[in-house]
């Protein structure tokens, strides 16, 4: 048995100063921290890529299913309940804005490295790359960035990481990422990256070592001599034949046999990630994470997923990671329903989790033309949180572009975009979304190059042949195509983000429905203390006119006037055509506090109006 030295040890000063560990071949690579400068002056590491992992040694089942499965390892989709949450009482309390934290004021934008933007002309989207594209999303409106792994990782992904403390050296080094950080503060745009906290890769020096029964690392993941005779919770074989020619022992891995779960029962592990955390928090400078898959980290017999040791595990992690950096933020990605996902922030094992129930709700809407089964499944979901703790979205890089699931129609794809960035919760614009981008599984195809330019050889991603070919339509979906065109996609994304980051009302203000007899248009009322938004978007290709919209109860007096005055319509912003008149005038409703307009506005096809609605006396 060869020995191997690994970045845990009881006497932590030494994996911070760093030292070596030996690998296969008689070479030697770093598995500690070398030290160099931090952006904010403490060590960091530049690792080299992966190296190749130990043979397959798999049944043929175990080898179909992970062709089969994501590897990405960030969730499945599943059959999802509707949230099971009793019917909201609007107004039953005055709003409170104590709640509102930096993430709730912002628009975030995930990006995928490999596919934003090559410096370098080798085909890969590297940290130079996204530094010379922040004036873009600056100009865009983006308050934050989510960045999927930037590890040393043996897949194109990244989900599967060899060194938490490293950089994906395709992508550049520690400096040029931090010289990205340093350029996005600049522009006060916050950065998250993703932490892998369930599994890590086969090719780990950790699991490698653990692969031995008599390893100090051997209890770091679930071994166990006979394979369990259960699957997972998406029908997935598990439990997988351990890759040592000598051993016949099994290792627990949920998403496939390439990436073993690790295992928080032994404290070590936690005390592990407690560093790794820290690490990137004061080290490198980043301003929190999005947490992967979550939902798995801690299994309970058969039960693997969404246990209360899980729960737990996250608000021990919570209050450590608050120590480090009371500013630090974590979004969690926990692909359930409503009800399974509220726990982790009720009981605050993170700041915020992602809602998939309402990416659900705007994608429908938007595919139907229709409001049905909208506004009280928003409510609900709004009621059952603590206030500001959801992040929405339509789509994400495991999901199909959702342009793509709309046939290409980028007038539903408007709708969409209204819906997400007037509605509840602090938005995630997926990289690309904003010009249409279109892609449908398998895995990389959702993740195609971003098309900038369309004049330009591969859509101006890079001067190289990129990593993956360009997706449908690059040669009329470009940000150089929609720049400019005020009835652009692009556009209509960049004028709506910029209204929501004007007005409070729009960013972390309470939602409330506007009742529509015409189903065609999703209608609501956005309210804090000090201002309201009212809200109408035609989901249709059909004309509107007027609109009868009725606010049942409401924050009115009966001796309040409301007045209405457009912010932004078809034409984008009120300084370039505004949002079109409401001939009717808002009456008030003294007995419920409410507010009706006989005569809405006249709505052109899936056009999306935004109106100031004045002269109500909350908070007064």
């Amino acid at each position: 048995m060869r020995t191997v030295l690994l970045s845990r040890s009881a006497d932590r000063a030494r994996r911070k100063t760093g030292f070596r560990c030996p690998v296969g071949g008689g070479r030697e690579e770093r598995c500690g921290r070398e030290e160099r400068s931090g952006r904010k002056g403490g060590s960091g590491r530049k690792s080299g890529g992966g190296r190749k992992g130990p043979g397959l040694g798999l049944g043929l089942l175990a080898l179909l299913v992970a062709a089969g499965l994501l590897l990405a390892a960030c969730e499945t989709p599943e059959e999802r309940p509707d949230p099971t949450i009793p019917e909201p009482d609007p107004f039953e309390e005055e709003f409170d804005d104590d709640h509102v934290e930096w993430w709730n004021e912002r628009v975030f934008y995930q990006i995928f490295v490999r596919s934003f933007y090559d410096s370098s002309g080798d085909g890969v989207g590297d940290f130079a790359g996204m530094t010379e594209k922040l004036d873009y999303l600056e100009e865009l409106g983006i308050g934050g960035i989510w960045l999927l792994p930037v590890n040393p990782s043996p897949s194109y992904h990244g989900y599967d990481v060899t060194d938490y403390y490293g950089f994906n050296p395709e992508y550049g080094s520690m400096e040029e990422f931090q010289t990205f950080l340093d350029e996005a503060e600049e522009r006060d745009i916050k950065v998250l990256v993703d932490l892998v906290v369930n599994h890590s890769s086969w090719e780990h020096p950790w699991f490698e070592a653990s692969q031995e029964p008599d390893s100090e690392y051997r209890d770091w993941y679930i071994w166990q001599d006979e394979p369990g005779d259960y699957l997972g919770p998406w029908g997935q074989p598990v439990w997988h034949e351990n890759p040592h020619p000598d051993r016949d022992d099994h290792y627990l891995g949920i998403f496939w046999h390439g990436m073993p779960d690790l295992n928080y029962e032994n404290p070590e592990v936690t005390e592990e990630m407690y560093d790794v955390a820290e690490y990137w928090l004061t080290e490198i400078g980043v301003d929190g994470f999005r947490l992967d898959a979550i939902k798995h980290l801690i299994k309970v017999d058969e039960q693997m997923e969404n246990t209360p040791e899980t729960i737990a595990w996250f608000e021990d992690f919570r209050d450590f990671y608050k120590d480090v950096d009371e500013e630090a933020f974590t979004v969690g990605e926990v692909w359930s329903s409503t009800r399974e996902v509220v726990p982790y922030v009720e009981r605050g094992a993170v700041d915020a989790a992602f809602e998939f129930d309402l990416a659900d709700l705007y994608f429908g809407a938007a595919e139907r033309g229709t409001n049905s089964r909208l506004h009280v499944s928003i409510e609900r979901i709004q009621e059952a949180y603590p206030a500001g703790g959801y992040a929405s979205f339509v789509r994400n890089h495991d999901m199909n572009r959702f342009i793509s699931d709309l046939d290409g129609d980028l007038d539903r794809s408007r709708s969409a975009a209204a819906l997400l960035l007037t509605g509840p919760g602090f938005p995630f614009v997926y990289y690309g979304e904003e010009i249409g981008m279109e892609g449908t599984k398998p895995d990389p195809d959702i993740r195609r190059p971003m098309q900038c330019d369309s004049d330009e050889p591969y859509a101006g991603f890079t001067d190289g042949e990129p990593w993956r070919e360009l997706g449908p339509a690059w040669e009329e979906r470009s940000v150089a195509t929609m720049e400019g065109d005020p009835d652009s996609l692009l556009e209509h994304y960049r004028s709506l983000i910029t209204l929501r980051n004007e007005r409070p009302s729009l960013q972390y203000g309470r939602y409330d429905r506007v009742h529509t007899e015409d189903n065609r248009v999703a209608a609501f009322v956005r309210y804090t203390e000090e201002e309201s938004s009212l809200v109408t978007i035609n989901l249709s290709g059909d004309s509107i006119s007027s609109p009868h919209l009725e606010m049942p109860g409401g924050p009115f007096d009966p001796g309040d006037t409301p007045e209405l005055t457009g912010l932004h319509g078809t034409s984008g912003p009120a300084d370039a055509g505004g949002a079109p008149e409401i001939p009717g005038t808002p009456e008030v409703d003294p007995e419920s506090g409410g507010f009706a307009v006989t005569d809405g506005p006249d709505l052109e096809p899936y056009e999306t109006a935004v109106y100031d609605l004045a002269g109500y006396t909350v908070g007064e």
